[in-house]
């Protein structure tokens, strides 16, 4: 049987899109045969103290030599001693859904040593995966890693069998994303908040705690901007509630200042509903024109007026949602994602 370790940070049923891609290429790959040992890393990634580090390059030490290793970038990138100490005992592949010097929020001393650190790690990679093009250009770019040594899988798209709405009154918008700054719900508060004489609801779902002072932040600035009462935050839900709320809403909405990707967009799509979105080249990539309205990131103006023509213009909001599922239909499913991965795995291996 073909095997392989999957080592990750923090807690895998994490329900973000970076873990949510991570859980549904492991089950691909259990499927395609694949015997995947996990072994977990530990927590405080990408800043881990001393004792987690080596508490990780331990774990990943003990594997049997020439072992095929895929680590979750959030961790391999903050490893640069241990890939280079196990660079000639494994074959360390990185998946790398983002740099992580380009998370939005750091402060320049934490965003260069992230640089530094990323470089150093991927150099000692056997091989990258990213999860797409732009993410794929980004590292090349960034970090001097050779495009033959690069590979991209992108996330996977179910269809879900496609409910009848009603016109609905309020408007029902949809933000799908942990509370952190870069996911721009200080972009998207401020481009409602000139749009009250409107009738609409918002429902933010996502974690609210990885960054406690930004959620404080975000629901200050609702109260301040009285639009407390037109939205409610949710928090993370498991992913059969999740659904429901992709089902009963009309428009999606999410203003990123960056994306590796943004899985949020395409389950949006999937489910039929009108988008907005920003947050760079994967963005921008993935929303194509007749399924969505995209904005440049940090533009308020842009996202107001997106905003006021899908929540005042049935008509819009119809022809997107019907574009937005055609799209969506041309996407490939997580079993297409799997069996890319399992292939270029098989490819490392030999």
């Amino acid at each position: 049987m073909k095997s392989l370790c999957f080592a990750y940070p923090g807690d895998l049923e994490t329900p973000t899109g970076g873990y949510g891609y991570d859980r549904q290429v492991i089950a691909g790959l259990k499927r395609d045969d694949w015997d995947v040992d996990l072994v977990p890393l530990g927590d405080g990634f990408p800043f881990p103290d001393n004792q987690t580090l080596a508490t990780a390059k331990k774990r990943l030490n003990t594997l049997p030599d020439g072992h095929l290793v895929v680590v979750d970038g959030l961790a391999f990138g903050a490893m640069p001693n241990a890939a280079k100490e196990l660079k000639n005992h494994l074959k360390l592949v990185a998946l790398v859904h983002h740099p992580l010097c380009r998370e939005n929020g750091l402060s320049n001393s934490e965003a260069q040593a992230l640089e530094s650190s990323e470089r150093e790690a991927l150099s000692n990679a056997h091989h990258v995966i990213v999860t797409s093009p732009a993410t794929g250009d980004q590292v090349s770019d960034l970090f001097d890693v050779e495009k033959k040594n690069i590979s991209i899988v992108l996330p996977g798209t179910e269809l879900p069998e496609l409910r009848q709405k009603s016109a609905q009154t309020p408007v029902r918008l949809l933000a799908v994303g942990t509370l952190v700054y870069r996911k721009g719900y200080d972009l998207l508060l401020k481009a409602l908040s000139d749009l009250k004489q409107f009738d609409w609801q918002l429902d933010i779902v996502g974690g609210l705690t990885a960054d406690p002072a930004c959620v404080e932040k975000i629901q200050r600035l609702a109260r301040d901007l009285d639009l407390d009462e037109r939205l409610v935050f949710h928090g993370a839900l498991s992913s059969e509630r999740l659904k429901e709320f992709y089902q009963s809403a009309e428009v999606f909405v999410l203003a990123s200042r960056y994306e590796g990707y943004g899985m949020a967009y395409t389950e949006a799509m999937a489910h039929g509903l009108a988008v907005i979105g920003s947050g760079g080249g994967a963005v921008r990539d993935t929303l194509p024109q007749g399924a969505a309205l995209y904005c440049p990131p940090e533009d308020v103006a842009s996202l107001q007026s997106a905003l006021e023509s899908l929540i005042t213009d049935r008509d819009l909001r119809q022809a997107l949602s019907i574009g937005a599922r055609k799209a969506a239909e041309k996407l490939p499913s997580w079993r297409d994602a799997s069996e890319r991965f399992s292939q270029i795995l098989q490819r490392i291996s030999k």
